[in-house]
Protein backbone atom coordinates (compact mmCIF):
# COMPACT_ATOMS: atom_id res chain seq x y z
CA UNK A 1 0.00 0.00 0.00
CA UNK A 2 2.87 2.10 0.73
CA UNK A 3 4.51 1.70 -2.44
CA UNK A 4 1.07 2.60 -4.17
CA UNK A 5 0.27 6.08 -2.45
CA UNK A 6 4.34 6.96 -3.31
CA UNK A 7 3.47 6.05 -7.19
CA UNK A 8 0.07 7.95 -6.90
CA UNK A 9 1.42 11.23 -5.19
CA UNK A 10 4.05 11.29 -7.73
CA UNK A 11 1.62 10.99 -10.80
CA UNK A 12 -0.42 13.32 -9.19
CA UNK A 13 2.86 15.89 -9.05
CA UNK A 14 3.60 14.92 -12.64
CA UNK A 15 0.51 16.02 -13.93
CA UNK A 16 0.50 19.46 -12.32
CA UNK A 17 3.61 20.06 -13.40
CA UNK A 18 2.35 18.82 -17.10
CA UNK A 19 -0.48 21.19 -17.14
CA UNK A 20 1.23 24.20 -15.93
CA UNK A 21 3.54 23.87 -18.59
CA UNK A 22 0.60 23.12 -20.80
CA UNK A 23 -0.56 26.58 -19.48
CA UNK A 24 3.10 28.62 -19.85
CA UNK A 25 4.50 27.75 -22.52
CA UNK A 26 2.01 28.45 -25.29
CA UNK A 27 2.07 31.89 -23.80
CA UNK A 28 5.45 32.66 -23.65
CA UNK A 29 5.30 31.72 -27.42
CA UNK A 30 5.07 34.93 -29.76
CA UNK A 31 1.77 35.93 -30.62
CA UNK A 32 -1.61 34.47 -29.24
CA UNK A 33 -4.89 32.57 -30.07
CA UNK A 34 -6.45 35.92 -30.88
CA UNK A 35 -4.22 37.15 -33.29
CA UNK A 36 -3.69 33.66 -35.01
CA UNK A 37 -8.37 34.31 -35.28
CA UNK A 38 -7.71 38.16 -36.47
CA UNK A 39 -5.28 36.70 -39.17
CA UNK A 40 -7.78 34.21 -40.28
CA UNK A 41 -10.69 36.35 -40.45
CA UNK A 42 -9.36 39.72 -42.19
CA UNK A 43 -13.16 40.50 -42.01
CA UNK A 44 -13.13 41.53 -38.17
CA UNK A 45 -13.58 44.96 -37.20
CA UNK A 46 -10.94 45.65 -34.44
CA UNK A 47 -13.45 45.90 -31.94
CA UNK A 48 -13.48 42.39 -32.16
CA UNK A 49 -10.25 41.83 -30.14
CA UNK A 50 -10.86 42.27 -26.79
CA UNK A 51 -14.44 40.15 -27.67
CA UNK A 52 -12.26 37.37 -28.72
CA UNK A 53 -9.39 37.41 -25.69
CA UNK A 54 -12.57 37.10 -23.16
CA UNK A 55 -13.97 34.35 -25.11
CA UNK A 56 -10.46 33.04 -25.39
CA UNK A 57 -9.33 33.61 -21.92
CA UNK A 58 -6.22 35.29 -22.67
CA UNK A 59 -4.44 38.81 -22.87
CA UNK A 60 -5.67 41.13 -19.60
CA UNK A 61 -2.09 41.85 -18.64
CA UNK A 62 -0.71 41.46 -15.11
CA UNK A 63 -3.70 38.69 -14.29
CA UNK A 64 -1.25 35.48 -15.40
CA UNK A 65 -2.11 33.68 -12.08
CA UNK A 66 -6.02 34.29 -12.51
CA UNK A 67 -5.94 33.09 -16.14
CA UNK A 68 -3.57 29.91 -14.64
CA UNK A 69 -6.79 29.15 -11.90
CA UNK A 70 -9.44 30.08 -14.65
CA UNK A 71 -7.39 26.92 -16.85
CA UNK A 72 -7.23 24.82 -14.12
CA UNK A 73 -11.11 25.36 -13.63
CA UNK A 74 -12.01 24.95 -16.93
CA UNK A 75 -9.85 21.89 -17.31
CA UNK A 76 -10.77 20.02 -14.23
CA UNK A 77 -14.77 20.72 -15.73
CA UNK A 78 -13.24 19.35 -19.05
CA UNK A 79 -13.65 22.96 -20.86
CA UNK A 80 -10.47 23.08 -23.34
CA UNK A 81 -11.80 26.22 -24.71
CA UNK A 82 -12.76 27.02 -28.54
CA UNK A 83 -10.76 25.81 -31.73
CA UNK A 84 -9.11 28.19 -34.20
CA UNK A 85 -9.59 25.91 -37.14
CA UNK A 86 -12.44 24.96 -36.59
CA UNK A 87 -13.86 27.85 -35.10
CA UNK A 88 -16.22 28.11 -33.01
CA UNK A 89 -16.44 24.21 -31.93
CA UNK A 90 -15.33 23.60 -29.40
CA UNK A 91 -11.86 21.52 -28.31
CA UNK A 92 -13.67 19.13 -26.22
CA UNK A 93 -16.07 18.22 -29.30
CA UNK A 94 -13.37 17.59 -31.64
CA UNK A 95 -11.58 15.22 -29.00
CA UNK A 96 -14.54 13.79 -28.63
CA UNK A 97 -15.31 12.77 -32.21
CA UNK A 98 -12.21 11.71 -33.05
CA UNK A 99 -10.49 10.08 -29.80
CA UNK A 100 -12.70 6.80 -30.46
CA UNK A 101 -11.35 6.35 -33.58
CA UNK A 102 -7.71 5.92 -32.33
CA UNK A 103 -8.61 4.28 -29.35
CA UNK A 104 -10.18 1.96 -31.20
CA UNK A 105 -7.93 1.35 -33.82
CA UNK A 106 -4.65 2.04 -32.45
CA UNK A 107 -5.27 0.51 -29.20
CA UNK A 108 -6.97 -2.75 -30.59
CA UNK A 109 -3.73 -3.12 -33.01
CA UNK A 110 -1.22 -2.37 -30.01
CA UNK A 111 -2.98 -4.82 -27.97
CA UNK A 112 -3.06 -7.46 -30.57
CA UNK A 113 0.09 -6.93 -31.56
CA UNK A 114 1.60 -7.14 -27.96
CA UNK A 115 -0.42 -10.48 -27.28
CA UNK A 116 1.15 -11.81 -30.35
CA UNK A 117 4.70 -10.74 -30.23
CA UNK A 118 4.84 -11.65 -26.21
CA UNK A 119 3.09 -15.51 -27.40
CA UNK A 120 5.53 -15.64 -30.03
CA UNK A 121 8.64 -14.19 -28.00
CA UNK A 122 7.76 -16.62 -25.26
CA UNK A 123 8.21 -19.49 -28.04
CA UNK A 124 11.13 -18.44 -29.33
CA UNK A 125 12.85 -17.40 -26.12
CA UNK A 126 12.08 -21.06 -24.88
CA UNK A 127 13.24 -22.98 -27.57
CA UNK A 128 15.88 -20.85 -28.69
CA UNK A 129 18.10 -21.94 -31.30
CA UNK A 130 15.19 -24.22 -33.20
CA UNK A 131 13.73 -23.02 -36.71
CA UNK A 132 11.56 -20.40 -35.16
CA UNK A 133 13.77 -18.81 -33.19
CA UNK A 134 16.03 -19.01 -36.21
CA UNK A 135 13.55 -17.09 -38.11
CA UNK A 136 13.50 -13.97 -36.34
CA UNK A 137 15.18 -11.73 -38.21
CA UNK A 138 12.63 -12.80 -41.72
CA UNK A 139 10.00 -11.50 -39.33
CA UNK A 140 12.54 -8.22 -37.88
CA UNK A 141 12.42 -7.14 -41.53
CA UNK A 142 8.90 -5.90 -41.47
CA UNK A 143 9.67 -3.93 -38.03
CA UNK A 144 12.80 -2.17 -39.89
CA UNK A 145 10.04 -1.02 -43.09
CA UNK A 146 8.51 2.06 -42.11
CA UNK A 147 4.79 1.86 -41.51
CA UNK A 148 3.91 3.97 -43.65
CA UNK A 149 5.70 2.69 -46.78
CA UNK A 150 4.46 -0.32 -45.86
CA UNK A 151 0.64 1.24 -45.65
CA UNK A 152 0.77 2.20 -49.32
CA UNK A 153 2.33 -0.98 -50.41
CA UNK A 154 -0.59 -2.41 -49.01
CA UNK A 155 -2.50 -0.01 -50.09
CA UNK A 156 -1.64 -0.63 -53.85
CA UNK A 157 -2.01 -4.22 -53.54
CA UNK A 158 -5.30 -4.88 -51.26
CA UNK A 159 -7.02 -2.16 -52.59
CA UNK A 160 -6.13 -0.40 -56.19
CA UNK A 161 -5.47 -3.69 -57.43
CA UNK A 162 -6.96 -6.68 -55.66
CA UNK A 163 -10.11 -4.68 -54.00
CA UNK A 164 -10.22 -6.42 -51.22
CA UNK A 165 -10.75 -3.44 -48.83
CA UNK A 166 -11.09 0.23 -48.83
CA UNK A 167 -8.62 2.63 -49.90
CA UNK A 168 -9.05 4.73 -46.54
CA UNK A 169 -11.46 6.69 -44.52
CA UNK A 170 -13.19 5.34 -41.48
CA UNK A 171 -16.38 4.34 -43.16
CA UNK A 172 -17.88 4.32 -46.77
CA UNK A 173 -19.51 6.96 -48.37
CA UNK A 174 -22.97 7.39 -47.40
CA UNK A 175 -22.93 6.33 -43.73
CA UNK A 176 -24.74 7.54 -40.64
CA UNK A 177 -22.14 7.13 -37.74
CA UNK A 178 -24.53 5.36 -34.99
CA UNK A 179 -24.85 1.89 -33.21
CA UNK A 180 -26.32 0.32 -36.29
CA UNK A 181 -25.03 -2.87 -38.32
CA UNK A 182 -24.48 -1.09 -41.63
CA UNK A 183 -22.15 1.43 -40.44
CA UNK A 184 -20.46 -0.75 -37.98
CA UNK A 185 -19.14 -3.08 -40.56
CA UNK A 186 -17.97 -0.24 -43.02
CA UNK A 187 -15.89 1.15 -40.24
CA UNK A 188 -14.62 -2.25 -39.35
CA UNK A 189 -13.83 -3.09 -43.10
CA UNK A 190 -12.17 0.55 -43.16
CA UNK A 191 -9.98 -0.33 -40.43
CA UNK A 192 -8.48 -3.71 -41.26
CA UNK A 193 -5.69 -2.64 -43.57
CA UNK A 194 -4.70 0.24 -41.05
CA UNK A 195 -4.99 -2.18 -38.05
CA UNK A 196 -2.88 -5.29 -39.86
CA UNK A 197 0.07 -2.60 -41.01
CA UNK A 198 0.55 -1.41 -37.06
CA UNK A 199 0.71 -5.16 -36.33
CA UNK A 200 2.76 -6.24 -38.82
CA UNK A 201 5.16 -3.86 -37.92
CA UNK A 202 5.52 -3.72 -33.90
CA UNK A 203 4.76 -7.39 -33.48
CA UNK A 204 8.57 -7.98 -34.12
CA UNK A 205 9.90 -6.07 -31.70
CA UNK A 206 7.46 -7.37 -28.62
CA UNK A 207 8.60 -10.71 -29.57
CA UNK A 208 12.21 -9.93 -29.83
CA UNK A 209 12.41 -8.04 -26.54
CA UNK A 210 10.74 -11.09 -24.85
CA UNK A 211 12.35 -13.79 -26.89
CA UNK A 212 15.77 -12.28 -25.31
CA UNK A 213 14.47 -11.83 -21.65
CA UNK A 214 13.30 -15.08 -22.16
CA UNK A 215 16.61 -16.61 -23.08
CA UNK A 216 18.54 -15.08 -19.87
CA UNK A 217 15.45 -15.60 -17.62
CA UNK A 218 15.26 -19.79 -18.10
CA UNK A 219 19.34 -19.89 -17.44
CA UNK A 220 18.41 -18.67 -13.59
CA UNK A 221 18.44 -20.92 -10.60
CA UNK A 222 14.73 -21.21 -9.53
CA UNK A 223 14.09 -22.21 -13.48
CA UNK A 224 16.62 -25.14 -13.73
CA UNK A 225 15.35 -25.93 -9.89
CA UNK A 226 11.68 -26.45 -11.09
CA UNK A 227 12.84 -28.22 -14.24
CA UNK A 228 15.31 -30.71 -12.03
CA UNK A 229 11.96 -31.47 -9.86
CA UNK A 230 10.35 -32.64 -12.89
CA UNK A 231 7.77 -29.95 -13.61
CA UNK A 232 5.97 -30.35 -16.94
CA UNK A 233 7.08 -28.10 -19.32
CA UNK A 234 4.23 -26.03 -19.70
CA UNK A 235 4.47 -25.51 -15.98
CA UNK A 236 8.16 -24.14 -16.30
CA UNK A 237 7.54 -21.92 -18.90
CA UNK A 238 4.40 -19.95 -18.22
CA UNK A 239 4.40 -20.13 -14.51
CA UNK A 240 8.57 -19.77 -13.65
CA UNK A 241 10.21 -18.21 -16.59
CA UNK A 242 7.34 -16.20 -18.75
CA UNK A 243 5.89 -14.80 -15.51
CA UNK A 244 9.11 -13.15 -14.49
CA UNK A 245 10.07 -11.94 -18.36
CA UNK A 246 7.49 -10.60 -18.50
CA UNK A 247 7.82 -7.99 -16.61
CA UNK A 248 10.12 -5.72 -18.37
CA UNK A 249 7.41 -5.98 -20.94
CA UNK A 250 4.33 -4.57 -19.19
CA UNK A 251 6.66 -1.55 -18.62
CA UNK A 252 6.78 -1.31 -22.05
CA UNK A 253 3.91 -2.03 -23.12
CA UNK A 254 2.37 0.70 -20.63
CA UNK A 255 4.63 3.54 -22.38
CA UNK A 256 2.49 1.83 -25.52
CA UNK A 257 -0.69 2.46 -24.27
CA UNK A 258 -0.04 6.45 -23.54
CA UNK A 259 1.28 6.99 -26.99
CA UNK A 260 -2.12 5.06 -27.89
CA UNK A 261 -4.18 8.42 -27.91
CA UNK A 262 -1.51 10.27 -30.20
CA UNK A 263 -2.56 7.51 -33.19
CA UNK A 264 -0.27 7.08 -35.58
CA UNK A 265 0.30 9.79 -37.47
CA UNK A 266 1.72 9.04 -40.75
CA UNK A 267 -1.07 6.26 -40.42
CA UNK A 268 -4.06 7.99 -40.32
CA UNK A 269 -2.90 10.44 -43.53
CA UNK A 270 -2.13 7.71 -45.62
CA UNK A 271 -5.27 6.09 -44.79
CA UNK A 272 -7.70 9.46 -44.22
CA UNK A 273 -8.39 8.19 -40.95
CA UNK A 274 -10.50 10.39 -39.08
CA UNK A 275 -8.42 9.92 -35.85
CA UNK A 276 -6.50 12.10 -33.08
CA UNK A 277 -3.39 12.21 -35.31
CA UNK A 278 -5.12 13.74 -38.07
CA UNK A 279 -6.36 16.40 -35.75
CA UNK A 280 -2.79 17.12 -34.23
CA UNK A 281 -1.68 17.65 -37.69
CA UNK A 282 -4.64 19.58 -38.49
CA UNK A 283 -3.99 22.10 -35.27
CA UNK A 284 -0.47 22.10 -35.64
CA UNK A 285 -0.60 23.74 -39.14
CA UNK A 286 -3.37 26.02 -38.38
CA UNK A 287 -1.92 27.43 -35.42
CA UNK A 288 -4.95 26.10 -33.59
CA UNK A 289 -3.25 26.62 -29.91
CA UNK A 290 -6.09 25.51 -27.71
CA UNK A 291 -6.57 21.98 -29.86
CA UNK A 292 -3.05 21.29 -29.95
CA UNK A 293 -2.91 22.48 -25.54
CA UNK A 294 -5.69 19.91 -25.31
CA UNK A 295 -4.14 17.47 -27.01
CA UNK A 296 -0.81 17.19 -25.41
CA UNK A 297 -2.29 17.14 -22.02
CA UNK A 298 -4.14 14.52 -22.99
CA UNK A 299 -1.10 12.45 -24.32
CA UNK A 300 0.46 13.14 -21.04
CA UNK A 301 -2.63 12.18 -19.18
CA UNK A 302 -2.62 9.38 -21.11
CA UNK A 303 1.17 8.24 -20.46
CA UNK A 304 0.96 8.89 -16.26
CA UNK A 305 -2.55 6.53 -16.33
CA UNK A 306 -1.04 3.73 -18.17
CA UNK A 307 2.23 3.99 -16.40
CA UNK A 308 -0.05 4.22 -12.94
CA UNK A 309 -1.82 0.87 -14.42
CA UNK A 310 1.52 -0.61 -15.38
CA UNK A 311 2.76 -0.04 -11.41
CA UNK A 312 -0.11 -2.01 -10.26
CA UNK A 313 0.18 -4.26 -12.31
CA UNK A 314 3.91 -4.77 -11.10
CA UNK A 315 2.36 -4.97 -7.53
CA UNK A 316 -0.01 -8.35 -8.76
CA UNK A 317 2.98 -9.49 -10.60
CA UNK A 318 6.33 -9.31 -8.57
CA UNK A 319 6.34 -9.66 -4.68
CA UNK A 320 9.65 -8.15 -4.46
CA UNK A 321 7.18 -4.77 -5.38
CA UNK A 322 5.39 -5.01 -2.30
CA UNK A 323 8.34 -5.97 -0.10
CA UNK A 324 10.51 -3.12 -1.85
CA UNK A 325 6.92 -1.07 -0.61
CA UNK A 326 7.20 -1.85 2.84
CA UNK A 327 10.15 0.26 3.71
Amino acid sequence: MAYILRRLAFYAFAGWVAVTLNFFIPRAMPGNAVEAIMAKFPSLQPSAYHALEAMLGVGHPGSIWHQYWSYLYDISHLNFGISLSEFPAKVSTLLGETLPWTLVLVGTATVIAFVLGTGLGIIAGWRHGGWFDRSLPGLMFFQAIPYFFLALVLIDLLALQVHVFPTGQGYGEGQIPGWNWDFIRSAVDHSILPAFTIVITSMAGWMLQMRNVMITTIGEDYVVAAQAKGLSSRRVVFTYAARNALLPQLQGFGLALGFVVTGAIVMEIVFSYPGIGQLLLTAVTSDDYPLMQAIFLLITVAVLLANLLVDLAMVAFDPRVRTRGAF
